[in-house]
C-alpha cells in the first residue's frame, strides 16, 4: 500500500496548506477507493468518513449556500479506462469516415498540411482546457460554467447540438449495421445492377468494371450508389411534398444501435468504462488488416503518394482551412461537452496532461492511417480504371463510406465478403464509441440537475426520444433532415459557441487563473505554447473561420436540391435558439445576485466564480481557497494599466 498512500489523489499538495506534501503525479490504476479509505484513516476528518460510506456530501448552491447532494458522484475504476473511452470518443467515424472524403474534396495531400496545423493550434489546446475544467471542478459541460454564471448558456447551447449529432449518429449506426448483415451474402447485393436500374448501371463487381474499362469515358452510376440510394434509403428528389415513413428494416437496426448504446451506460461511467477497452482498441486491429490489404493491392502506392503529397497552392485557399476546422472539432469531439463530462469523472490530481497528449496524437495517427487505407484503395481504382486522377474515381462527400467503400470493396477479387464485415464491424465500433460518450453527456447533465432521479430511467429516456427522433433520418427524406440540421443545429451552434467558451475561459475566468488552477490540481507550470493558445491563437482563428463562412455563405444544398424559404427560415431559428441559450440563462444567473446592489453590479458579479466554484472534496476546497488567497496577496500591488492586464492574464 506504499505506493497507494503516495498516490496524487488530491491534486499537487503545497507544503504551505497540508502537514504532509503529496508532489506525485503517477497514475495507478484501480487506486480510488483505496485511496480515499486510506487518506480517512490518516486525516481523521468525520466529512471524509462519510463520503466513504456514501452519505450525503454537502456542496453550495449558486448562492453559495450550504445544500446537500443526495447522490455522490460516479468515477471511473481507474485511469486506463478513462483514458480509453477518451479514445472510443474522440477516435471514431470522424477520422475514418469524414476525413477521407474532407481530404478528397479539398486536394489530398492539400488538406493534411493545414489538418496538422489547426490540430496544433486548435484541436489539442482546446481539448487539454477542457479535460482540465472538468477534472479540476468534477462538473459536468453545464455546471462548469460556475466559474462564470452569466455564461452557463454556453453549455446547454452545446448540450442542443450534442442531441441533435447524437440523433443522426445512431443513424449512421443503423446504416452500417444493415450492411454489416448483407455482407454475408454469397454475392454482396450491392455488387451487381438491378433490371430496373436501367442502361446506365455499372456493376460495381471486379468483372464488369473489367469489361468497361475502355468505355469509362461514359457517365454512368455505379450499382453499389443505386443499392445505397433506391434500396437502403428510398431517397427522394425532393421534400416538397413530406419525408415519407422509416424503412421497417433501418428502424429494426436503429432499435438494435440505441439497445447496445443503452447497455453500455447501463451503470453509468461503471459500465461504459469496461465497455471502452473494446471499443477503443478493436478498431485498430481491423484497421492494420485493412491496411495490410490495400497496400498490397496494385496502384495502391499511387494512392498513397496522392494522399501525402503537398500541393503548396492549396494553402492560399481559405476553404481549405475552414474544413480543416471543422474536421478537427468533428474529429476529437471538442467544444460539444464531452470531454468535459468525461473528464469531470476523474480522481482530482490525475495526470490529464500526459492523457492529453496521447489523445490528441493517436487521433492524428488514426486520420492518416484511415487516409492511407482509403487512398490506397483508391489508387488501385484508378489502377483498374487506366487512369492517374485518384480524385475522380469515386464520388467525394459523406456518401463515401456507403457508396464509394463498398464500390472498392465489391471489386476485391479475394473474399470480398470478408472484407466488408470487417469495415463495417470497424465503423459500426467506432460509431457506438462516439455515440455512448455524446449520449452520456446528455446523461449527465441531466443527472446533475435531476439528482434524485434513478439512472437507469434516465438511460431508457434518452434511448426512447433517441429512437424515434432518429425515426425521421431513416425516411425516403432522411437525408436532407439530416444535412439540414447538422448545418444549423450542430456545425454552425458548435462554432459559434466555441468562440464563447474559449472568451469565457480565457478572457472572464481568465488564462492566469487556469495556470494557477493546473500548478494546485497537478503542480506543473503551463507553457507558452498553451497559454498563447488559449489566450489569442485559437480563439482569433475561430473568428476568422467564422467570419470567412458567413461572409461566403451560400444557401445549403443537398445535392442539386434546395430547400424552400421556410426550411431555411427553419434552420435559422434553429441556430439561433441554441446560440441564444447564452443570452437566455445570462438573466438569471443576474437575477439571482443580491438585490441590493444596482444593475451594474449585478451584472458584473454574475460573471465572477461562485463561492463554491473548485474541486467539490471538502478537505482539497479548503487547502485550494487557501492557495488562491496567498496568490491573490501576492497580485494587489501589480500596475492596473490595461495593458499590463492583458500581459498578466497571457503570462502572469
Amino acid at each position: 500500500m506504499e505506493n497507494i498512500s503516495k498516490h496524487n489523489d488530491s491534486g499537487y499538495l503545497n507544503s504551505a496548506y497540508v502537514d504532509t506534501p503529496n508532489t506525485s503525479t503517477i497514475s495507478i490504476p484501480g487506486a480510488y477507493k483505496a485511496t480515499q479509505i486510506e487518506s480517512d484513516a490518516a486525516s481523521g476528518h468525520e466529512t471524509k468518513r462519510e463520503l466513504a460510506r456514501g452519505k450525503p456530501e454537502t456542496q453550495q448552491d449558486e448562492n453559495g449556500t450550504a445544500e446537500h447532494q443526495d447522490k455522490k458522484r460516479d468515477n471511473w475504476n481507474n485511469d486506463v479506462e478513462f483514458l480509453m473511452s477518451c479514445i472510443a470518443l474522440s477516435v471514431g467515424l470522424g477520422n475514418v469516415w469524414r476525413f477521407p472524403f474532407t481530404a478528397l474534396d479539398n486536394g489530398g495531400g492539400a488538406f493534411v498540411i493545414p489538418y496538422l496545423i489547426v490540430l496544433i493550434l486548435v484541436g489539442k489546446p482546446v481539448y487539454y482546457l477542457e479535460m482540465l475544467l472538468g477534472q479540476f471542478s468534477s462538473r459536468g459541460s453545464v455546471k462548469v460554467y460556475d466559474f462564470s454564471p452569466i455564461m452557463r448558456g454556453i453549455g446547454y447551447g452545446q448540450v442542443l447540438a450534442t442531441a441533435i449529432v447524437t440523433t443522426y449518429y445512431a443513424t449512421l449506426m443503423a446504416l452500417t449495421l444493415r450492411y454489416f448483415v448483407d455482407s454475408f451474402y454469397p454475392t454482396l447485393p450491392w455488387s451487381y445492377c438491378r433490371e430496373e436500374w436501367g442502361s446506365s448501371c455499372l456493376d460495381s463487381g471486379p468483372k464488369q468494371m473489367m469489361q468497361t474499362a475502355d468505355n469509362s469515358s461514359n457517365v454512368r452510376t455505379t450499382s453499389a450508389e443505386f443499392y445505397f440510394t433506391n434500396i437502403i434509403l428510398r431517397e427522394k428528389p425532393s421534400i416538397d411534398d413530406g419525408i415519407g415513413y422509416p424503412s421497417w428494416t433501418l428502424a429494426i437496426a436503429l432499435a438494435l444501435a440505441w439497445i447496445i448504446i443503452a447497455a453500455i451506460m447501463a451503470k453509468g461511467v461503471k459500465s461504459s468504462g469496461k465497455a471502452s477497452y473494446f471499443l477503443a482498441i478493436f478498431p485498430y486491429v481491423i484497421m492494420f488488416i485493412l491496411l495490410v490489404r490495400a497496400l498490397t493491392l496494385p496502384g495502391a502506392f499511387d494512392g498513397v503518394l496522392y494522399f501525402l503529397k503537398p500541393q503548396w497552392h492549396k494553402l492560399l485557399e481559405p476553404q481549405v482551412w475552414y474544413a480543416a476546422v471543422t474536421q478537427v472539432f468533428f474529429s476529437l469531439a471538442i467544444c460539444f461537452g464531452n470531454i468535459v463530462m468525461y473528464a469531470s469523472y476523474n480522481r482530482f490530481g490525475h495526470n490529464i496532461y500526459r492523457d492529453a497528449n496521447i489523445v490528441t496524437t493517436l487521433d492524428t495517427f488514426t486520420s492518416l492511417l484511415s487516409g492511407i487505407i482509403i487512398f490506397g484503395i483508391l489508387g488501385n481504382l484508378a489502377y483498374e480504371n487506366n487512369t492517374t486522377d485518384i480524385g475522380s474515381v469515386v464520388n467525394g462527400g459523406p456518401g463515401l463510406a456507403f457508396i464509394s467503400y463498398p464500390d472498392a470493396i465489391a471489386k476485391f477479387k479475394f473474399l470480398p465478403q470478408l472484407f466488408s464485415v470487417l469495415f463495417f464491424l470497424m465503423l459500426f465500433v467506432l460509431g457506438i464509441g462516439s455515440n455512448v460518450g455524446m449520449a452520456s453527456c446528455i446523461m449527465t447533465v441531466i443527472k446533475d440537475q435531476f439528482t434524485k432521479v434513478d439512472h437507469w430511467i434516465i438511460v431508457i429516456c434518452i434511448a426512447l426520444v433517441g429512437y424515434f427522433l432518429g425515426l425521421m433520418y431513416i425516411t425516403p427524406g432522411g437525408q436532407y433532415v439530416l444535412n439540414l440540421l447538422d448545418f444549423f443545429g450542430a456545425t454552425f451552434v458548435a462554432l459559434v459557441l466555441a468562440i464563447f467558451e474559449l472568451i469565457a475561459i480565457g478572457w472572464i475566468y481568465g488564462v492566469k487563473r487556469i495556470c494557477r488552477d493546473v500548478q494546485f490540481m497537478l503542480g506543473i507550470k503551463t507553457s507558452i505554447y498553451y497559454r498563447l493558445c488559449w489566450a489569442l491563437i485559437t480563439p482569433l482563428m475561430m473568428i476568422a473561420i467564422l467570419l470567412y463562412m458567413l461572409i461566403l455563405y451560400e444557401p445549403l444544398t443537398y445535392k442539386d436540391y434546395t430547400y424552400q424559404t421556410g426550411v431555411y427560415v427553419f434552420g435559422w431559428c434553429l441556430s439561433a435558439f441554441g446560440i441564444g441559450q447564452v443570452l437566455f440563462w445570462a438573466i438569471p444567473a443576474v437575477r439571482r445576485q443580491p438585490s441590493s446592489l444596482p444593475l451594474c453590479a449585478r451584472i458584473r458579479k454574475a460573471f465572477e466564480p461562485l463561492p463554491s466554484w473548485g474541486p467539490t472534496e471538502p478537505q482539497t476546497f479548503k487547502r485550494y481557497q487557501a492557495f488562491m488567497q496567498e496568490a491573490n496577496v501576492s497580485t494587489m500591488f501589480q500596475r492596473s494599466g490595461i495593458w499590463h492586464k492583458i500581459y498578466d492574464n497571457i503570462f502572469g
